[in-house]
């Protein structure tokens, strides 16, 4: 009988512990983005208790970045999990309704008395039944669009107004403008109009050149004008949902399609 050398049956189980380690790390990665995403919209919060309430609205949109890149860095490395999405769904809580709503009614709406701070909760808590209604309906919609106005994008109106507004008075009528616009967009958020994804467009691969001069005009244009860009970005989007049913009208749904956790509520 051959003797066994000490150490050969401890090497595999070494190479298994190093695994799950490895593993354990790839997990941890879209799990800090998403806690950078909660950072940011808790630190909104703050500046705008402090009435900084441009660098607020900056927060929301590193927070929108923080979004996108978790769901992507998890699918990537195969780390995606059903607690990635349910604590995704909870730090877009914070982060696209209630501090898009603070934001909003501290800069525009706390003079207009108990209407107003009715629609600053309204917008939370349509945000909060969009992310439900989106969890619900993961794997059962057609993954190229969106059933209501994501968070994310109704939180990039709320910011990109604010940008916009910085440095103007805030009069009267502009308050009640602010206002009106909060309720159409906290119902486009639980409403049926469809929203295109982006999700299943692949124009870097087939026209390299085409999307380098895009992105590259795009990012001069956000550097001269980027408070207005945004707003029209962002403003733009969340009316092509109501044009797109004036201009088609209901289409027939897709058939069920395979919706991959962490994309965009």
């Amino acid at each position: 009988m051959i003797p066994r050398r000490p150490g050969r049956g401890t090497r595999p189980r070494r190479w298994h512990e190093l695994r799950e380690k490895r593993r354990r790390g790839i997990f941890l990665l879209p799990s800090l983005l998403t806690t950078g995403n909660l950072f940011c919209g808790f630190f909104a919060l703050i500046l705008t208790l402090e009435q900084r309430y441009a660098e607020a609205a900056l927060a929301i949109f590193v927070a929108m970045v923080m979004d996108l890149l978790d769901g992507r860095v998890a699918r990537l490395m195969r780390a995606t999990s059903q607690f990635g999405v349910e604590y995704d769904s909870l730090a877009d809580v914070v982060s696209f309704c209630v501090a898009p709503a603070f934001l909003l009614y501290s800069f525009a709406l706390r003079d207009l008395g108990r209407p107003a701070w009715f629609g600053a909760f309204l917008f939370v808590i349509c945000g909060a039944l969009r992310l439900a209604r989106f969890n619900v309906q993961t794997g059962t919609v057609d993954r190229r669009y969106f059933v209501g106005l994501s968070t994310p994008a109704a939180a990039g109106v709320v910011a990109s107004t604010v940008l916009l507004l910085g440095s103007r008075e805030v009069t009267r009528g502009l308050e009640v403008a602010v206002a009106v616009g909060s309720y159409i967009v906290a119902l486009l958020m639980v409403s049926t109009f469809r929203y295109w994804s982006f999700k299943e467009i692949d124009v870097a691969r087939r026209r390299p050149v085409r999307t380098l001069l895009v992105v590259v005009l795009a990012i001069m244009i956000v550097a001269t004008h980027h408070e207005l860009f945004l707003f029209v970005l962002f403003t733009g989007y969340a009316m092509s949902g109501p044009l797109r049913r004036l201009i088609i009208g209901r289409a027939a749904v897709p058939g069920p399609a395979e919706a991959r956790p962490g994309d965009m509520h």
